[in-house]
């Protein structure tokens, strides 16, 4: 299959691996000329995981991974386009996007934060009215750091990736190409209901917020290992608890993939998304003891800003109180002196709030 990723993060190069290693023809794509340009020269991407130690050739000609700096062949080239970015990143490349996409693709946000509402309503702006659907599921589909120019640890791949697709009328095509790429992703029922399944909001706001004190005095904290104490997790519980509850109001059915299940050890509870006993991997790894700002990482510009100001809105518009999501979304804005539900991406600043849920169902299945 003709893949292509965008982007130049950890995911990013991890899928390109993957999918390479797959035997998919696969292009990477990505606005930083110079770090590809240092891709180019190393010639090989290397990866350690389970498995060991293995490399994938790439560059600009004539290699496994082939390094695109135009976007629009980047995006024309593929069946499917994979994009593993922070949500952050979306308002702006959905514009970029939107005229090259055309009739069959599927693209896949892992994960969306309703990025498929944004991708998709970004294409028909730009007046482009190709047949494209747009997947979103609940978390990346790898637990991966980059190590230098061209070197990625992978602790753990998901084994379960619940995922929607927008418009979901779509579904049926959609999940054809996605089974084919990445056979854990299992169909739910749209792409409000795969945002719903994110598990950034859920993890990161509250192990940020509650180790405010040693992230900003050790040089590096690992909010996972020992940041993650038992009055931390009864707080994650709540803020889960609101989300499904968001999820039972709108009408979307079991499972709803609780987080609960992230920390059980190995052999107990429910398979997660990255299977049982993943905690303990990740937190095996070191890598993500780590330098924080408050004020600049992703967990807080993009789980906090973006994710639980989702959850929040959703929640009004389903008739379900958050309080512990809107309690930490209210410190979030005291520590970076910020209103980030106004920053946020909000059913109000995506034109929805004002829909009737009928209104807003028919908009999930038959798009824009």
């Amino acid at each position: 299959m003709k893949i292509t990723v965008l982007g130049g993060g950890h995911g990013c190069y991890a899928a390109a691996v993957e999918m390479a290693e797959k035997g998919h023809d696969v292009v990477l794509w990505r606005r930083d000329g110079e770090a590809f340009e240092a891709l180019n020269q190393a010639a090989q991407l290397n990866v350690k995981d389970y498995q060991g130690t293995r490399s994938v050739t790439v560059g600009f000609e004539n290699a496994q991974i082939i390094l695109k700096t135009n976007l629009e062949q980047a995006i024309q080239h593929a069946e499917l386009i994979i994009i593993p970015l922070p949500a952050t990143t979306h308002t702006d490349l959905s514009k970029q996007t939107a005229p090259y996409f055309k009739d069959g693709q599927v693209v896949f946000l892992p994960p969306g934060t309703f990025g498929s509402f944004i991708f998709a309503k970004a294409m028909k702006d730009a007046g482009n009215n190709a047949k494209v659907a747009f997947a979103e599921t609940g978390t990346l589909p790898y637990l991966v750091r980059k190590h230098g120019v061209n070197d990625i640890v992978v602790s753990g791949y998901a084994t379960r990736l619940p995922t929607g697709v927008f418009p979901s009328a779509l579904s049926e095509h959609a999940f054809k190409i996605l089974k084919q790429t990445y056979p854990s992703v299992e169909a739910i029922e749209d792409g409000l209901s795969g945002a719903l399944m994110n598990a950034g909001p859920v993890i990161h706001p509250p192990l940020i917020m509650m180790n405010a004190g040693p992230l900003e005095h050790f040089e590096a904290w690992d909010i996972h290992n020992e940041g993650t104490q038992p009055s931390i997790r009864r707080v994650t519980n709540q803020l889960d608890a609101e989300r499904m509850r968001v999820r039972e109001a709108l009408g979307y059915g079991a499972p709803h993939f609780p987080l609960a299940d992230h920390y059980n050890k190995e052999g107990e509870g429910d398979e997660w998304m990255y299977g049982r006993g993943a905690h303990g991997k990740l937190t095996d790894s070191g890598d993500w003891r780590e330098d924080i700002d408050l004020e600049k990482h992703r967990y807080m510009l993009e789980d906090t800003r973006l994710g639980l100001s989702f959850l929040v809105s959703v929640g009004r518009f389903a008739g379900v109180k958050t309080p512990v999501a809107e309690g930490l979304l209210n410190i979030a804005s005291a520590v970076t002196a910020k209103d980030l539900y106004a920053e946020g991406r909000t059913l109000e600043d995506l034109g929805l709030a004002n829909l009737s849920k009928q209104q807003l169902k028919s908009l999930l299945n038959e798009g824009i």
